[in-house]
């Protein structure tokens, strides 16, 4: 077991951000997955929360409240201060930290962060090498830069809800969040991106990374198809994602995880369940004949893979290369044994939760290693530290959690 006591801002950072201090002011999903991935190659992230606490603590599965599993899962590799943002006091805590960081990355909506006082003008103003990088629901040059919006919101209006929902009777989303992912892997991303063009050039900047732009260039990726050409040649969608029968294919025993991709992959398969001729009649050596023919040819290999175990395919499949899986659930996947060779699950020691497992960095830099060095902090852990940094005396300190601007928590 990977044991890691947390809680020491000394602790070491391998990673090749290392250095590189970020500014945390997000919360639920979306940010908290960026700051992390920042966090977790190497960069200090100091987390920022109200005194009531991210929301996502209260959510998922719990043994203590406020130290959910989904807080948990995305919120390592952090120092929490927590401070009321709606006082003065509040603001001018931030005020000092703003000076010293290297990036400042929210997902408020722009008007909730100027009311605060702490738009981009104005901490530009502070600091002007800073990397400000935002990530609302909306563009805002468009009309809706203003609305709320939550996963389930972004999946609904970027096409992902409908294309999910083909072949139902209503719609549905998909059930993970996926928007917030997506979005902040891509707000991970353009922090990066920023920082290096500050490196080169000294200039920090605006950024904004919106939801929906985000998501709509990820569904029309493959998706945009006849809508790509002026007049159109054809609706979107990309139709052998979209043919009828692509889903996992049943077996004797079960269901696999299987798709021929290549000419050579289909003529195999076809040859291997003694159907070569039907193959043929579905021109699975042309991919012309064969993407013409795709919904029929799944309907064809659906029935063949009944024929035999899911074992027996999987070992066909090895031999001919052809991409193969079972299907594996939730609570399987730390048991795969891929992934327990890899140490993708790993376990730490919590200070409060007790031993907890987590998902390693699946990146690996060879020279500047990713690590998980503090586990996700409870409310308030470092609030005492980060003001002492900041130049705040002991007395000072207690005079702002008297009034209720800040919380300590020494646990």
């Amino acid at each position: 077991m990977h044991e890691i006591a947390g809680g020491s801002p000394d602790a070491e950072a391998t990673g090749p951000l290392a250095g590189i201090r970020i500014l945390d002011m997000t919360a639920v999903v979306l940010g908290p997955l960026a700051t992390q991935i920042l966090a977790d190659f190497g960069a200090e992230v100091i987390k920022i929360e109200s005194p009531e606490g991210d929301l996502i603590r209260s959510s998922g599965v719990s043994v203590h409240p406020g130290m959910s599993s989904i807080y948990l899962a995305l919120n390592r590799n952090k120092r929490s201060l927590v401070v009321d943002l709606k006082t003065a006091e509040g603001r001018e805590v931030l005020g000092r930290l703003i000076p010293t960081v290297d990036a400042l990355v929210h997902n408020m909506r722009s008007a909730a962060m100027e009311r605060l006082g702490f738009g981009y003008q104005a901490v530009a103003a502070i600091n002007p090498r800073i990397v400000y990088c935002a990530s609302p629901g909306f563009g805002q040059d468009g009309p809706d830069r203003d609305r709320p919006a939550f996963d389930d919101v972004i999946q609904a209006a970027c096409g992902l809800a409908a294309l999910v929902s083909i072949g139902r009777d209503a719609p549905t989303y998909a059930p993970t969040l996926i928007a917030d992912k997506t979005t902040g892997m891509a707000l991970a991303n353009a922090v990066l991106a920023a920082l290096l063009h500050r490196e080169r050039t000294g200039q920090g900047q605006y950024v904004e990374v919106p939801m929906l732009e985000t998501m709509t260039a990820f569904v029309m990726a493959e998706h945009l198809a006849g809508l790509t050409f002026h007049p159109p040649k054809g609706p979107a969608g990309y139709d052998r994602v979209l043919a009828d029968g692509r889903r996992p294919a049943p077996t004797r025993d079960g269901y696999i995880g299987i798709l021929p991709y290549t000419s050579e992959h289909w003529i195999a398969f076809f040859e291997t369940a003694g159907k070569r001729e039907l193959g043929e009649r579905l021109g699975v050596g042309d991919r012309e004949r064969r993407n013409a023919n795709i919904a029929k040819i799944y309907d064809a290999l659906a029935e063949i893979t009944r024929e035999r175990t899911t074992a027996e395919w999987l070992a066909f499949c090895a031999e001919a290369d052809i991409p193969a899986t079972p299907i594996v659930t939730l609570d399987e996947l730390p048991q795969v044994p891929h992934l327990v060779a890899v140490g993708m699950f790993q376990a730490m020691r919590h200070p409060t939760e007790g031993t907890i497992t987590y998902v390693r960095p699946a990146t690996r830099f060879a020279r500047s290693p990713a690590s998980v060095r503090l586990p996700a902090p409870v409310l308030g852990q470092d609030t005492d530290a980060i003001l002492n940094e900041l130049g705040y005396a002991d007395a000072e300190i207690a005079a702002l959690e008297r009034r209720k601007i800040i919380v300590r928590n020494k646990a």
